[in-house]
């Protein structure tokens, strides 16, 4: 009999990997080297509005996040911002795209097991070199069958992929850590979401819980291979 559940779908950054932990650290460096200027508060809301808005223009990843840090530092110092703090903006960026990347806990070992039976996807948006590199260094790449880098994620971006993968959205499961991106429009697709939290979320990915029998949540990744099991 076949499995209820063929294919299952892994977002990268915060699933897989930590990510939003250095764009925190970053922006405290961004408050800090504008702390003449404005205030924490206020500057991290500036930011968060110049990010929402230019996702249209630049997508998500690092490369964006560090163009509305500059667009920010320039509208909260009114044109005035030195040099060398766009220096040190550029600086911070660059040390985001060079750093190690860490696996977060369970990842590997979820991962690897449900790779011998079951059509593993990696779906994620961002920068498309960056997330290349990423998983490439993370040593899971040759793990999943297909991998998916996509400008956002939306119920008609599961549609797509998971309607072309083994069982159709009818039979696939997307984990991820983010209600917004991942859980949500995953269900409303038609498929299996997996809610997966974390500490640090960025505001930009808040969501509502979905009320759907096709939702989840686990407290962790070690706790996936025996869900998946238990669905079929």
């Amino acid at each position: 009999m076949a499995r209820k559940l063929q294919t299952i779908g892994f977002d990268a950054d915060d699933t897989l990997w930590h990510n939003e932990r250095f764009f925190t650290l970053t922006q405290e460096r961004f408050a800090e080297l504008l702390a003449d200027h404005a205030e924490r508060a206020h500057l991290e809301a500036r930011l968060l509005a110049a990010e929402t808005r230019n996702i249209g223009h630049y997508g998500f990843g690092v490369k964006g996040f560090v163009l509305s840090m500059v667009e920010t530092a320039v509208e909260v110092t009114e044109g005035r911002v030195p040099g060398s703090v766009i220096g040190e903006i550029l600086a911070a960026g660059q040390e985001m795209l060079a750093h190690p990347v860490e696996l977060l806990p369970h990842a590997q070992e979820a991962v690897e097991t449900l790779a011998s039976a079951h059509h593993l996807v990696l779906i994620t948006k961002g920068d498309l070199l960056h997330q290349e590199r990423k998983l490439a260094a993370s040593g899971l790449g040759e793990l999943f069958d297909a991998v998916e880098i996509v400008s956002d994620k939306r119920p008609e971006t599961y549609a797509r992929i998971f309607g072309a993968s083994p069982g159709g959205t009818e039979g696939a499961m997307m984990v991820g850590n983010s209600l917004k991106s991942d859980v949500n429009p995953a269900i409303r697709a038609g498929g299996w979401g997996v809610f997966v939290p974390q500490d640090l979320a960025w505001s930009f990915e808040h969501d509502e819980r979905l009320d759907h029998p096709r939702f989840r949540e686990i407290p962790h990744l070690g706790a996936l291979a025996e869900l998946v099991e238990s669905i079929g």
